[in-house]
This record gives structure tokens, sequence and C-alpha cells, in this order.
């Protein structure tokens, strides 16, 4: 799915996901988390995320001090340096990337500190997390971000009625 298309089809379905997300936070299906993880490998096993790298170029991550220091570390840097040089913080207070596409993101679509990446860039999209329903916040972002999110909603909502 082309990205212009993702952003008008998760727009049309805004109201749809936010009730079906809001409902499943309200009575929880005992199976949820199973059923999610299910699906969460079923779309990634047929999903090339270096196809579309919506993520890293429009989503900045909130950095962690652990992060600070493991990508400092692999950059052979001070975190002083590195925070200097990468990070701002945002109105929550949080590190973030001062710019967007990410800084390591490569021409290909590649993660140049990809061992090294922050806690939330390996999570994203954060779809096979236990206790999904806490972030429903996120996963409606995600929703006009990730294509795949997208299909894991759609695929959730026709397998939890």
């Amino acid at each position: 799915m082309n990205l212009t298309k993702l952003k008008e089809n998760a727009q049309a379905k805004h109201k749809e996901n936010k009730a079906f997300l809001d409902r499943l936070k309200r009575k929880k299906p005992k199976n949820l988390d199973v059923v999610l993880n299910e699906i969460h490998n079923e779309v990634f096993n047929k999903t090339n995320c270096l196809e579309c790298a919506n993520c890293c170029i429009t989503t900045g991550p909130m950095i962690i001090d652990k992060d600070i220091e493991n990508i400092a570390k692999s950059l052979k840097v001070k975190t002083g340096t590195f925070i200097e040089k990468y990070l701002r913080k945002d109105e929550d207070n949080d590190w973030v990337f001062k710019t967007m596409p990410c800084p390591f993101l490569d021409s290909e679509n590649l993660c140049t500190v990809y061992e090294n990446r922050p806690k939330a860039c390996r999570e994203y999209p954060h779809t096979n997390r236990r206790k999904f329903y806490q972030i429903n916040h996120l996963t409606i972002k995600n929703i006009e971000i990730c294509p795949a999110t997208f299909e894991i909603i759609e695929k959730l909502k026709n397998s939890i009625k």
C-alpha cells in the first residue's frame, strides 16, 4: 500500500478504529495477547520494512538514557557529544532526534546503528506487546504511519468481534 493511500485509508477508518480500540480497553478479550501476537507475526512475516521505512522518516522515537549510552558508545563519542549533535528535549521533556528523517537512516532505508537502535525503534510498532490495549493513543497514530499496523488492526477487528 502506498503511503498516501495508507494515510487516506487510516483517516477514513479513524473513528471506527478508535471505537474498536476503546472497546478493547474497556472489555479485554481473554485471548487478546495470543490473537494479536499471531496476527503480528503473520503480517510481519510478509512485510519488508526496508521498502517503507516511514516510521524512520516521519516519527521520532523517544530516546532513553540507555539508548544514548549505547548509540554514543557504538559511534565512539561521548554521551554529551551525542546529545549535543543529535538530540533535543520535546514538549514532554523526553529526548528525541533533532531532525527527521532519523539521522541514522541511510539511502537504502537501513539503520546505521541497527544493533544499538533505541528501544522504541526495536519495539515499533508495538503490536506484539502484552497489554496492547494500554497504548491506544500510539496505535491510532501508528495506523497512519505503518502499513503493517494498519493491516494488523484490520485483521484484529475481523478476529475479535
